[in-house]
């Protein structure tokens, strides 16, 4: 199959790019900056927001990946996230129309699901605020015979850059490194989902996805500190800090102060602490009885990851 796959140089994206080449089909990469990424692929320079280019890139494309967004804690202009995050999901539904794409894969985010035990998402940020609306555009064009099927993957991490997208992994390394100053909500759970595993269930559900399906693709679930134990646990290093919710409430509008007078992005605002409060445990059953989707356990991952770090 030849795959259209939008966002495909970051770090989940170019983890489903090789595992679509291990698997016999052709990636056809579209990204503002794909021609440098040397990834194996057909390369596309181009930008979700341009829904014509993005239009071109789909002819002849077997299945499109839209794993593209602006994933950030902060910009100057709140309106890059809807128009990276729901603007390019709406493009990549235009191009899947124009060309009557049998199979458009979306990946969403565990932050555009409500915590657990609650009912509805929050909109902590804009970023959870604009993939929140993207899953609803998602489930329209579902509605409206768009044949979607939506991913949503729990905390992504494993080898590779440390970067917006692979937080745990920057995380390790500043801590391997002494620059982690601790954690915020650390006994708050989470679900860790190893790079390769997401990847795979990203061809699988090109491959045989049911379209209107929504696929929850989480791992273990535990508290931020048993990565840090299991850290500790293969390097002797000392467990991180806990800090305090009030703590980094204060920091984080100092953060946002100076980021308001700097534009520089800031590392932590007041809206990444309030996510930091939840339960953000996922149930990846329906992955796992239809994507074949494996999980690969939390110490063997991070194991991985820290063995990978320079």
């Amino acid at each position: 199959m030849r795959v259209l796959v939008t966002g495909g140089t970051g770090y989940l994206g170019s983890a489903i790019v090789r595992a679509l080449v291990r698997r016999g089909h052709e990636p056809i990469v579209f990204a503002r900056r794909a021609s440098a990424s040397g990834l194996p692929a057909r390369l596309v320079d181009g930008d979700v927001r341009d829904r014509p280019a993005l239009t071109r890139a789909a002819d002849g494309a077997d299945a499109i990946c839209h794993t593209a967004a602006l994933v950030s804690v902060w910009r100057r202009r709140a309106e890059e996230f809807d128009e990276v995050n729901v603007g390019g999901l709406e493009s990549a539904i235009a191009a899947c129309r124009a060309h009557a794409v049998p199979r458009l894969v979306y990946t969403s985010s565990f932050l555009a699901l409500p915590p657990a035990g609650a009912t509805a998402a929050i909109r902590a940020n804009d970023y959870q605020r604009t993939k929140t609306l993207a899953r609803e555009t998602a489930r329209r064009a579902a509605e409206d015979g768009v044949p979607i099927v939506a991913l949503f993957p729990g905390v992504v991490y494993g080898p590779g850059a440390a970067t917006e997208g692979n937080l745990v992994g920057r995380l390790i390394r500043d801590h391997v490194a002494g620059r982690l100053p601790g954690l915020i909500g650390a006994d708050r759970p989470w679900s860790y989902a190893f790079v390769d595993d997401v990847a795979e269930a990203h061809v699988t559900a090109i491959e045989r996805g049911r379209s209107g399906a929504e696929y929850l693709l989480g791992g273990e679930n535990a508290p931020q500190m048993r990565v840090f134990e299991i850290v500790r646990d293969a390097s002797g290093l000392a467990l991180p800090r806990r800090i305090p919710f009030p703590v980094a409430t204060a920091a984080g509008w100092i953060q946002e102060a100076r980021a308001h007078l700097t534009g520089a992005t800031p590392q932590l605002t007041r809206d990444v602490v309030e996510i930091f409060r939840h339960d953000w445990s996922m149930d990846s059953r329906l992955s796992i009885e239809e994507l074949n989707y494996r999980i690969t356990p939390l110490n063997t991952g991070v194991g991985a990851l820290l063995r990978a770090l320079p």
